[in-house]
C-alpha cells in the first residue's frame, strides 16, 4: 500500500472518523471565538472598549428601526434621558454617574456581570454613584436573529413595572444568557419564563406587553441612541465621562478590583 493510499474503513469506522473530525472542527471554532473575546478584552487594558464578537454600528440601527416600523412608540414609565432612552438606577442626587453600555446578547458583558455586577449595584445602592444604562442591539446584526431586540423590549416592559424590577430582570437575563450561536432571547416564551424568576414582575400587563411587543419601537430608539453615541463596543463603562478599564490581564475585574478602580477614579 502506498503512503498516500487510505486503508479500507468499515461504515462504522467511517462514521466514527467523521464524528472525530466534527469534534475537532468544533473545538477549533470555540478556540477562535475565545481568542476573539480575549483580544477584545485585552484591548480594554490599553483604554479601548471590549468588543463583543464584533463592533457596534453597521446595519444594526436600520434593522432595529425596520422591526418597529408602523408601530406606535410607547415609552416605559420610569425611563430617563433624551427621548426616554436611558435607564437610571440609584439615587438621583448621587454625586457621580456611572454609564454602562451593554447588549443583552454580549457574552463579555455577561462575564463582567458575573465577576463584578453585584459590586457595581452595591456601590449604587450605597449612593456613591447612580448608574445610567445605555442598551444596544447591534449583536442581532452581527450574530443573526432578534434576541437583543426582544430582550431589550422586554426590559422596557420590566422598566414600566419599576426600576428595581428592570434591574432584577437585567440580572436574570445575564445569568441565563444563551450561547452566542443561539438566538434564545428571540423566543418570547423563553423571555417570559425568565421573567418568572423576578418576584412580582410577571403581571398581566407585563406579559401582554412582552407578547404583543409593546416596547419594540422604544427598544429601536434605545438601540439607535446607542449606535449614535460614539461607543464602539460592549461592555463600555464610564465614570463621570471617563472610560474605566474594567478588564485586567486575566479577564474582567472582580468586585474588589472594581471598587478600588472606582475609588481611584473619584479620588476617594
Amino acid at each position: 500500500m502506498s503512503s498516500n493510499q487510505q486503508p479500507h474503513l468499515s461504515p462504522r469506522d467511517r462514521m466514527k472518523q467523521a464524528k472525530q473530525q466534527e469534534a475537532r472542527s468544533e473545538a477549533l471554532r470555540r478556540r477562535v471565538i475565545v481568542a476573539v473575546s480575549v483580544v477584545g478584552a485585552i484591548a480594554v487594558v490599553g483604554g479601548g472598549a471590549a468588543l463583543a464578537i464584533g463592533t457596534a454600528g453597521g446595519s444594526g440601527s436600520d434593522d432595529t428601526a425596520a422591526s418597529a416600523s408602523g408601530s406606535t412608540l410607547v415609552v416605559p414609565a420610569n425611563a430617563s434621558g433624551p427621548d426616554g432612552t436611558v435607564v437610571v438606577y440609584g439615587k438621583a442626587d448621587a454625586p457621580h454617574t456611572l454609564k454602562v453600555y451593554e447588549d443583552f446578547r454580549c457574552p463579555i458583558c455577561k462575564n463582567f456581570e458575573a465577576s463584578a455586577g453585584s459590586t457595581v449595584q452595591q456601590l449604587a445602592d450605597d449612593g456613591q454613584y447612580k448608574i445610567e444604562y445605555h442598551l444596544a442591539a447591534f449583536l442581532d446584526s452581527n450574530l443573526g436573529g432578534k434576541g437583543s431586540r426582544t430582550a431589550l423590549a422586554a426590559a422596557g416592559a420590566a422598566l414600566n413595572e419599576g426600576v428595581d424590577k428592570f434591574k432584577q430582570f437585567h440580572d436574570v437575563l445575564y445569568a441565563n444568557q444563551p450561547d452566542e450561536r443561539e438566538d434564545g432571547f428571540g423566543d418570547v416564551n423563553r423571555i417570559l419564563d425568565l421573567a418568572g424568576q423576578v418576584p412580582g414582575l410577571k403581571t398581566e400587563a407585563f406579559t401582554k406587553a412582552v407578547t404583543e411587543g409593546t416596547y419594540r419601537p422604544w427598544a429601536a430608539k434605545v438601540a439607535s441612541a446607542f449606535n449614535n453615541s460614539g461607543v464602539q463596543g460592549t461592555p463600555t463603562v464610564q465614570l463621570d465621562g471617563k472610560q474605566l478599564n474594567i478588564f485586567g490581564q486575566s479577564g474582567p475585574l472582580n468586585g474588589e478590583q472594581f471598587k478600588a478602580l472606582v475609588k481611584q477614579s473619584i479620588g476617594g
